[in-house]
């Protein structure tokens, strides 16, 4: 979020923010929710899409907030929310899948991503996850800003097509093609690696 418009429509810095957690004032949940709150929102909505379930991964995001800083200091404020926010919205689909309300979109892009996984789990899964995390982290690295944006919007953040297509002013088939593309080419990175899929 560009600090000037924030400025303008009355919000806090980040810097500002987390100095209210340091001092222990609540106002920096209110401040957090002004800022960030749509947002956070927007992540959980897309994991487990369930508005119920999305105010309950809110609540226990600025409670998780609250409890980590301090000591925590963060840098880059908005990353260290999301990251608060995922782990709390995987918990609940966790928890709703086992009870069988399955939500749309992480179903789908998850089942996307997975095509260039093989389903079975060898013994070495801890080293191998470590290593598709590296190439990963390299892959995105020699992509263009475009194509890394879509790539984290649909497998981060569980962003529909449609959303993304919204956010880039192009067809819903222009991101599916890209999503493809992006796909393919990630499989292709780790089969250079030496990992069979």
């Amino acid at each position: 979020m560009n600090i000037e418009k924030s400025e303008r429509e009355g919000l806090l810095s980040d810097e500002k923010i987390i100095e209210l957690y340091w001092k222990r004032e609540e106002k920096a949940i209110k401040e957090t929710d002004k800022k960030y709150g749509k947002y956070l929102y927007t992540i959980a909505y897309n994991i487990v899409h369930d508005r119920l379930d999305c105010e309950e991964c809110l609540n226990d995001t600025y409670l998780g907030t609250w409890n980590s800083i301090p000591p925590a200091k963060p840098t880059k404020f908005q990353v260290f929310l999301s990251k608060i926010m995922r782990n709390f919205a995987f918990d609940r689909f966790k928890r709703n899948t086992a009870l069988k309300r399955i939500p749309s979109e992480l179903v789908i892009s998850m089942d996307e991503l997975g095509e260039c996984f093989d389903n079975g789990i060898s013994t070495e899964e801890e080293y191998f996850i470590g290593e598709v995390c590296k190439t990963l982290n390299e892959f995105l690295s020699k992509q263009s800003k475009r194509r890394e944006f879509i790539f984290v919007c649909r497998y981060y953040y569980a962003d529909s097509v449609a959303n993304i297509a919204k956010m880039l002013e192009v067809s819903d088939k222009t991101v599916y093609r890209e999503l493809s593309e992006l796909r393919k080419e990630f499989k292709e990175e780790i089969e250079k690696g030496g990992y069979t899929l």
